[in-house]
């Protein structure tokens, strides 16, 4: 598990648009907190932040927040602005080495399965698992051999073999799979009698028309 060392600086609880400023100047806000500490309001610079967040691997993070003592944590939750897709705001959870802790860890395909070769697509399915574990053991990802993986098989939860680790999901979800690909049907042209017209149908349109319909 690799560990990378994040600088951030707490912020007070303030307005909207404070917070809308700090997003302006290129910050994110977030929240850090753990077990018997008061939540620490604080903000990281949007480039620091993107090593955390895009990314196929899990970190452990070593939080610095303004010039305090390293706080080991990991990222919890993410927003994404809904028009931008920029990162919003994000929560970080202060961890301990002898409490387990549940994590979401990225899912990572090895191989190409056989199943390709046969006529089949690899439809992966979860990207991401949730486990339950000590912060020491977390894997960075879950990494899936599908080399062997046939047309119509499947990888499930209950496959996987990882030790120190428990996994927060139904033994019977698919992970991955190899199915065949839907098949394009082509509509069937309409029969025409002999003597008689092909009408062709009358569109109507409902609602208020677009300004480009307008235009």
């Amino acid at each position: 598990m690799s560990e990378l060392l994040i600088q951030a600086n707490s912020r007070p609880l303030t307005t909207k648009g404070v917070v809308n400023q700090l997003r302006r100047d290129g910050n994110v806000p977030g929240i850090y907190y753990a077990k018997g500490v008061d939540p620490i309001a604080i903000y990281i610079s949007e480039r620091n932040l993107k090593p955390l967040v895009f990314t196929s691997e899990t970190h452990i993070i070593n939080l610095k927040i303004d010039e305090g003592e390293e706080r080991k944590s990991i990222l919890k939750n993410i927003q994404f602005d809904p028009v931008t897709d920029r990162v919003a705001h994000f929560d970080l959870q202060g961890i301990s080495a002898d409490q387990e802790i549940e994590i979401e860890v990225p899912v990572v395909l090895e191989g190409q399965a056989k199943g390709v070769r046969e006529g089949g697509i690899v439809q992966h399915t979860i990207h991401k698992l949730s486990i339950s574990c000590l912060p020491g053991d977390i894997p960075e990802h879950i990494s899936i051999d599908i080399t062997e993986l046939s047309l119509g098989k499947s990888v499930h939860v209950r496959d996987l073999n990882f030790d120190k680790v428990k996994f927060l999901h139904k033994d019977d979800q698919i992970i991955v799979s190899v199915v065949m690909p839907r098949a394009v049907v082509e509509p069937t042209p309409a029969e025409v009698v002999p003597g008689e017209e092909k009408l062709e149908p009358e569109v109507i349109t409902k609602g208020k028309q677009t300004e480009e319909e307008e235009e």
